[in-house]
C-alpha cells in the first residue's frame, strides 16, 4: 500500500492476530483430516490491544484475514469453515472502533463469513496470488484497477449445506460415495434451492451494468448446430469495467435426471462508462447432451430447452427459448 500511497498519507500498522498451531495429533482413519492441523483461536491481549489503537486512529481500517497453504492445503480437510487464528473475534472488535473497515480474504476455499459480510464497509476475496499480488490487491484498494473476478464455486451459509455434508458421505470409511450424484458444486445449490452466502459466478466491481436485448440467432437447432446469443452490455455506472456475462441451461421435461440448470457459456467484455456493447456467446447444441449410462455416449436430448442469461447463477437476468430436435 505504502508504494501505491503519497508520502504525505501515514500507514499505522498492527499483526493483530497470530498465525500458532497446536502440536499434531496422532492421525486416526476415519476422520476428516490426516494431518489434523488445529489452530489457536484465543488472541493475545497486547497484539489485540495494539491492533485496536491502530484501528482507533485511522480515517480506514484494513483487516488481512483468511488462511495459508499451512492450514488450507492437501490431506488436511477442514473440519468447519470458521475463521481460524481468533480472526472473527478481530474482525468485530476492530469494526467497534471503526466501522469503516475493509476486509480482504486470502484463501482459495470458501469460509463462513456471514456476520463479516453484514458488518464490514467493503469485502474483498484475493485468492493466494502471486509474487506481484501485493501490488494488484493495492491497485484494486484504491481504486486505480476496476475489479471483474466471478465467484468459480459456490459459498455456502452453513457446511451442512453443501452436498457432502447434506447427503453425510463426508468423510466416509474405507469407500466413500459421491450420493449427490450429478448435482455438484452450484448445481445441487440451485437444484435443491438452498440460499448461499455468495452463488457461483458472483462477485462486484466499482460500476453497475444492465443485460438488455438478449437473442438466439434462430429458435431451431439440430444436434450439430452452434447456438449463437447476442446481448447488449451496459455499463451504467460511473467507472470504465468489466462484465462477465454467463449463460445457463434447462430443459423441459427431461427425461433422465439433470440439474435444474447448468452453465454452458461465458464471455467476459470491457464497456466504458455510459456505452453499450453488443457480445456474442456461442453454445454448440453439443454443450446440452447428458451422458447416457446405457449407451455409454454423450446424447443431446431433443426438447424445449430455456436459456437464462445473467452474471450469476442467481442472478439470470433474461430468459429465452429454443427448440433442439
Amino acid at each position: 500500500m505504502q508504494n501505491r500511497l503519497p508520502e504525505s498519507v501515514k500507514i499505522n500498522y498492527a499483526e493483530g492476530y497470530q498465525e500458532r498451531y497446536a502440536p499434531k495429533k496422532e492421525s486416526i482413519f476415519g476422520e476428516v483430516t490426516q494431518e489434523r492441523v488445529e489452530t489457536i483461536d484465543d488472541l493475545d491481549p497486547d497484539s489485540l490491544e495494539e491492533a485496536l489503537n491502530a484501528a482507533r486512529n485511522s480515517d480506514v481500517a484494513v483487516i488481512f484475514a483468511g488462511s495459508n497453504r499451512d492450514f488450507e492445503t492437501e490431506a488436511s480437510d477442514r473440519a468447519d469453515l470458521e475463521l481460524p487464528f481468533g480472526q472473527l473475534e478481530l474482525i468485530e472488535k476492530v469494526l467497534e472502533v471503526n466501522p469503516n473497515t475493509i476486509v480482504v480474504m486470502i484463501a482459495g476455499a470458501p469460509f463462513d463469513i456471514n456476520r463479516v459480510k453484514e458488518k464490514s464497509s467493503a469485502l474483498v476475496w484475493s485468492w493466494f496470488n502471486g509474487s506481484e499480488g501485493g501490488n494488484a490487491l493495492a491497485d484494486v484498494l484504491l481504486g486505480n484497477i476496476n475489479p471483474s473476478g466471478k465467484l468459480p464455486w459456490t459459498m455456502p451459509k452453513d457446511l451442512n449445506d453443501s452436498p457432502a455434508h447434506a447427503t453425510n458421505s463426508f468423510p466416509g470409511d474405507e469407500t466413500v460415495k459421491y450420493e449427490e450424484g450429478i448435482l455438484v458444486g452450484y448445481r445441487w445449490f440451485d437444484t435443491k434451492n438452498v440460499e448461499p452466502t455468495y452463488p457461483f459466478g458472483y462477485g462486484l466491481s466499482y460500476t453497475t451494468f444492465d443485460i438488455n436485448n438478449v437473442q438466439a440467432d434462430k429458435s431451431t437447432y439440430s444436434a450439430d448446430d452452434t447456438i449463437v446469443i447476442s446481448v447488449d452490455l451496459i455499463n451504467t455506472g460511473s467507472m470504465d469495467g468489466k462484465e462477465v456475462i454467463q449463460v445457463y441451461s434447462s430443459i423441459n421435461d427431461s427425461k433422465v435426471e439433470r440439474a435444474v440448470q447448468e452453465l454452458k457459456g461465458f464471455a467476459k467484455a470491457m464497456v466504458a462508462s455510459g456505452e453499450t456493447k453488443t457480445i456474442s456467446i456461442e453454445v454448440p447444441v453439443r454443450e446440452l447432451a447428458y451422458y447416457n449410462v446405457e449407451k455409454k455416449a454423450w446424447v443431446v436430448e431433443p426438447g424445449s430447452y430455456v436459456l437464462g442469461i445473467g452474471n450469476s447463477s442467481r442472478n439470470i437476468s433474461e430468459k429465452i427459448s429454443i427448440m433442439v430436435k
